[in-house]
């Protein structure tokens, strides 16, 4: 999303040539065309190409990503490399599921500083979301049947999650006190409140009112699935066909209500689009034919849309309000940085005035 810390090319590929060459237990790894992108507060990424001589006499390149728990600045409260290197890892062997391969972990923080992982850079094109894929991209380029395809395929994949037994494979992200989910996800919510709350220095009191009120207006004994919590078509790999090739970014999922993951999406797409001043593209379709559409493909109904909607706004103005205090220490205007936050604050009062609260 935004610049986060800057590592030296030349020492990262040293460092990683030497770690893989341990763990690949080959003598020859090269590791060639290593780009760091000046993007994302969420996890250090760097982009390359690896190849070395196997243990038949064969010689193997792969396009791999290497993904570090970010050292400098953090967007969330616990950062966990090595959990979302978990997530991908069990919804790969337990279900199908469409995430990269995670070929290497590694919770030593000697070799770069905390713990990372290795995956496999899965081929395709990701809505962008700076500038905002309704603006401009290569979504833009696509005809209006092609882009009906591509969100209804996003949408599918997020129904194919829900549909994963969560208890049986995905116990470890059960509540290690045996409490309800959902009231383990408002504890963490609140927790996160106070530690993002010296970083919420604009409409501060809508934010505290979305706390009280996603508090106050929980649901009883909601449905479990496995939730996402950063679902939407920018994070999503398409392929060439527009099928879904991978789903990414696992490092704050759970189990909850399927609520969480569809007001995510429905708020995002929002603060992408409409929240901006632009109209959908053609083929794309808005909130009540997305909220209709996830509905028909999963045979549910989700009760209170509208409090989930609540809910993501709340999270998303907790993420743009640090975002703007690291904007701005990294040398951003505050008139432009403060936009990030304004945005979403905007569009979450008038959610909790749609709720009447």
């Amino acid at each position: 999303m935004t610049v986060a810390t800057r590592r030296d090319v030349e020492s990262t590929r040293t460092r990683l040539t030497s770690w893989l060459a341990e763990k690949l237990r080959a003598a020859d790894v090269a590791v060639s065309e290593l780009v760091i992108p000046e993007a994302g507060y969420s996890n250090e990424t760097a982009f390359c190409e690896v190849s070395w001589t196997d243990w038949k006499g064969r010689r193997v390149q792969r396009s791999l990503v290497l993904r570090i728990e970010p050292t400098g600045h953090q967007l969330f409260a616990r950062p966990d490399a090595v959990f979302q290197a978990r997530m991908m890892t069990t919804l790969a062997r337990a279900t199908t599921v469409s995430v990269p391969e995670v070929l290497f972990v590694e919770t030593d923080a000697d070799v770069f500083g905390a713990p990372f992982y290795v995956m496999e850079r899965v081929a395709g094109r990701i809505p962008p979301d700076v500038p905002s894929w309704h603006r401009k991209g290569w979504v833009t380029g696509l005809d209006a049947a092609q882009r009906a395809r591509m969100y209804d395929n996003g949408l599918r994949a997020l129904a194919q999650l829900h549909a994963v037994d969560a208890h049986r494979y995905f116990g470890f992200l059960e509540p290690a006190d045996g409490q309800p989910s959902f009231d383990a996800y408002l504890d963490g919510l609140r927790a996160w409140h106070s530690w993002a709350e010296p970083d919420v220095r604009y409409d501060a009191d809508v934010v505290k009112a979305a706390v009280a009120y996603v508090d106050a207006a929980r649901p009883y004994r909601p449905e479990e699935v496995v939730v996402w919590r950063d679902a939407r078509p920018g994070n999503i790999i398409f392929a060439d066909d527009l099928s879904v090739a991978a789903l990414l970014d696992w490092e704050t999922s759970t189990l909850g209500p399927p609520g969480v993951d569809l007001g995510w999406w429905v708020v995002f797409e929002e603060y992408l689009c409409e929240a901006q001043g632009l109209s959908r593209l053609e083929g794309v379709p808005g909130r009540e034919a997305t909220i209709a559409r996830y509905q028909e493909l999963t045979g549910r109904e989700i009760p209170d849309v509208g409090y989930y909607e609540v809910l993501a706004a709340l999270e998303l103005s907790l993420i743009t309000s640090r975002l703007t205090r690291l904007l701005i220490e990294d040398g951003l205007a505050e008139r432009i940085a403060v936009e990030y936050t304004t945005r979403v604050t905007g569009m979450l009062a008038g959610k909790l005035a749609r709720v009447g609260a």
